[in-house]
């Protein structure tokens, strides 16, 4: 009797034994920016809430995960959360722990500079753990994150580190025909009289000749490569051509307006960016590498058209001369020749773009425009680049005046000298949102501008959105909302490698490109064009995607509803359609639903609904459309009365 009654009670009688959060894998550890410390903060200080010093915890930056499998013998979870104060009272985040699947902890905003929150839970019987530390849907910005004394009470097995899902890529895109298609833009923005080269993006087999009716005088069509090249008219006014692409499977045929004016990139720029894969290691060499690999990838024939050099072009400071003698500015040893850059970029039918700041310095310490803004420019536009990155930087040393005016000043005298040459040059204001940018960035002629801090790391894309999603009514035609660059693929890193494989999950890949459409966001991709493997290649070239993208209407799409687990998206589009977007963005499968009434229609009897990334039209019922989603996915759809 006594032995059955110790059989009994002993599982009641192991010992219960505690763990930290750092003492688990963190490795596993997903973090938008920097790297995980233990019992230090994201920037290698002490751990400091609040004004109160911590010795014990880990500091990390939104946006981080880390699931853990405790297969029930975890008993609790205790620890303080906050915004370590080395961000001066910047910075906003929001902390929440799933168990099993189901929100058990939500701190909601917690800004920089406030006392910690904390965190209490029983886990009896609970066999998933997820802690998910986010932004708080306005970028990413200072969200520096320190749990502090993170630990767990278990019997038996400590919690096990998970990592992210292993989910296989997925190929939704089907592959484009062997006969023509032309997925040229239905317009393209220039002003009058100056130097012009569009190549034409078609895909299917070559050779392939094109034409086009209605061409102005002053532009020349090559009917093998489908490059439109020469001078813009000089009288303003909206030219209509027509263009056909044939080979030995077929002909297709669409309209093009050129609309000959004051404003450019009528439809948000494509093209690629080096700073995300080469960072400082960028060079002539590359550069070549990416136009190549933008025609020979197929990806030219999607649209994509701009090749960009980023920061560290330039000389430092341990280089000088930084100047000639004249004042132009010399690029470092990496660069040789510019103008043989530029014209090599444009032998493909392709833009070349180039990075400076209105400081003395770039952002990694080259040299900027500071009191050489004209002769730069105009330096730039004799090299022949076609579009201007034009990134804060050091301004912020030698920034003179108040307010809005204070950060409007570099940019509207860069608008102005741009204005004035004799070349057009697309200008992407980088200031990162500062000032309410996107309500005075068209004043200053931007024709894109950044709405929040740097994208940094691929897991960091979900609060970059969320903050550029909600401003949707200040996007139009020439004057875009920029949230980053499109970071899938193989991404730039400081390993021995200096790069790494996306992380992103692939259904998640979607959802990124997919919002990225809809918010009529410039497609800068920013990885490995040389590592383009089939599946990222399926994400950044879906024709039917790009045409949401690409919409002359110029609209963003309106934010119908915005919870902590899914989001719907609206954007109208200029044949009166509109593009839907269901997203998931809960931990776990979830059925994301919209009623036709929340659309705006009356019915959904008469409706064709298109599965846009599958290319294939969908059955719906009466009621609305309805999508079960993984943790991650969505559904992009176009609706037509």
């Amino acid at each position: 009797m006594v032995a059955l009654t110790l059989a009994l009670v002993a599982p009641l009688l192991q010992p219960i034994d505690t763990c930290s959060l750092s003492d688990l894998d963190l490795s596993k550890m997903t973090v938008g920016w920097g790297k995980v410390r233990v019992g230090r903060s994201i920037e290698d200080k002490p751990l400091t809430v609040g004004g109160k010093v911590y010795t014990a915890g880990i500091g990390t930056h939104a946006a981080s995960r880390l699931r853990l499998r405790l297969d029930g013998k975890a008993t609790s979870f205790r620890c303080l959360i906050g915004v370590d104060d080395e961000t001066q009272g910047r910075g906003s985040i929001r902390v929440r722990v799933y168990l099993d699947g189901k929100v058990a902890f939500d701190s909601g905003t917690l800004k920089g500079g406030a006392p910690p929150a904390q965190v209490d839970l029983k886990l009896g019987g609970v066999k998933d753990f997820i802690l998910v530390a986010s932004g708080a849907n306005d970028g990413i910005d200072y969200d520096h994150v320190d749990f502090i004394e993170p630990t767990f009470t278990f019997s038996g097995a400590r919690p096990a580190a998970l990592g992210e899902p292993d989910e296989k890529e997925v190929i939704l895109t089907p592959p484009p025909p062997k006969s023509p298609r032309l997925n040229t833009a239905p317009v393209i923005g220039c002003t009058p009289g100056k130097p012009f080269l569009y190549r034409i993006p078609a895909t299917g087999v070559r050779p392939m000749r094109f034409s086009a009716q209605g061409l102005p005088k002053g532009l020349i069509l090559d009917a093998s490569t489908g490059f439109l090249s020469g001078r813009t008219p000089a009288q303003k006014g909206t030219y209509r051509l027509r263009l056909s692409a044939r080979n030995a499977k077929g002909l297709d045929q669409k309209s093009l307006s050129l609309k000959v004016g004051d404003t450019l990139a009528l439809t948000p720029p494509m093209g690629w960016n080096s700073w995300y894969i080469h960072y400082g290691r960028v060079t002539d060499k590359a550069m070549r590498a990416a136009a190549d690999a933008m025609v020979k990838s197929g990806m030219a024939d999607f649209g994509y058209q701009y090749v960009n050099i980023d920061d560290c072009w330039p000389r430092t400071q341990r280089e000088a001369p930084l100047r000639d003698e004249s004042g132009t500015v010399l690029c470092n040893d990496k660069f040789p020749d510019m103008p043989a850059l530029t014209s090599y970029i444009h032998s493909k039918g392709l833009l070349a773009g180039i990075y400076t700041s209105p400081g003395p310095w770039t952002c990694a310490g080259f040299t900027g425009a500071w009191q050489h803004e004209r002769q730069d420019t105009e330096t730039f536009a004799r090299w022949g680049f076609d579009f201007l990155k034009y990134d804060w930087c050091s301004y912020e040393n030698v920034a003179t005046g108040t307010g809005i005016e204070r950060l409007k000043k570099p940019y509207a005298q860069m608008g102005e000298i741009l204005k004035g040459l004799d070349r057009d040059v697309v200008y992407n204001l980088c200031q990162y949102g500062m000032g309410d940018v996107w309500k005075w960035g068209a004043e200053t002629r931007g024709n894109c501008w950044r709405t929040t801090g740097d994208l940094g790391n691929m897991s960091s894309w979900r609060d970059v959105a969320f903050a550029n999603a909600r401003l949707w009514p200040y996007a139009k035609p020439g004057h875009w909302n920029d949230p980053d660059y499109l970071l899938i693929g193989w991404i730039g890193d400081s390993s021995p490698l200096g790069r790494r494989k996306c992380t992103i999950p692939p259904a998640e890949q979607y959802s990124y490109m997919g919002m990225w459409c809809l918010m009529a966001a410039p497609l800068i991709f920013s990885g490995d064009m040389e590592r383009l493997d089939p599946f990222t290649l399926s994400v950044l070239c879906n024709a039917e995607m790009i045409s949401v993208d690409q919409d002359p209407l110029g609209r963003q799409a309106k934010v119908l509803r915005a919870t902590d687990e899914e989001w719907v998206l609206q954007k109208p589009l200029a044949d009166g359609s509109t593009a839907i977007g269901l997203f998931n963005f809960g931990e776990v499968e979830r059925t994301v639903s919209a009623t036709w009434k929340e659309l705006g229609y009356l019915s959904g009897k008469k409706l064709r609904v298109r599965d846009l990334w599958r290319q294939k039209d969908i059955r719906t019922i009466s009621t609305g459309l309805y999508a079960t989603l993984k943790p991650g996915a969505c559904l992009v759809v176009r609706v037509w009365e």
